[in-house]
């Protein structure tokens, strides 16, 4: 279902796919949109260690949730910052795209969960996430993306 990477040489390891996912604090996640168009919104994630889950945030209406509760299929594309080698112009960036299924969580005591593990992202200041959680958890709407297929390139822009 999924094709295979021409350029195999650019390809990166699972674990490096994981590190990106983990450390980087946003990426663009795509959906199917209206009459069939792509739709790619960038957003925060959170990347569960433990189950393996990319969780995410927002409003509980609009453009992106119509689309995923008519089709649950997404992709999700991370990249870092970039390098550039000594002597070099080109950088050299390493992305991840994730290809799965989205499944919305309705427990408010997840939502808060993965609302402060998306904080942890941005800031530690617990008073403030608590204030942040309170304040505007019953408006969130938060979402799990389960990956069907993982795959990581590093690409030289040269």
């Amino acid at each position: 279902m999924f094709p295979e990477m021409k350029r195999i040489r650019q390809r990166l390891p699972e674990s490096e796919c994981l590190e990106i996912l983990k450390q980087e604090p946003r990426g663009v996640l795509s959906v199917l949109g209206e009459d069939g168009y792509p739709y790619g919104v960038p957003i925060n994630h959170w990347y569960c260690e433990e189950d393996g889950k990319i969780y995410f945030h927002g409003g509980r209406i609009g453009h992106k949730i119509d689309a995923m509760r008519r089709c649950d299929k997404v992709s999700f594309c991370v990249y870092d910052e970039g390098y550039r080698r000594e002597g070099e112009w080109a950088l050299n960036i390493r992305s991840v795209v994730v290809f799965g299924r989205v499944a919305f969580i309705e427990d408010p005591e997840r939502v808060a969960e993965i609302s402060r593990q998306l904080s942890y992202k941005f800031t530690r200041d617990e008073d403030y996430i608590a204030e942040e959680i309170r304040t505007a958890g019953a408006r969130t709407l938060c979402f799990a993306l389960t990956p069907e297929h993982i795959r990581g390139k590093l690409v030289n822009e040269a």
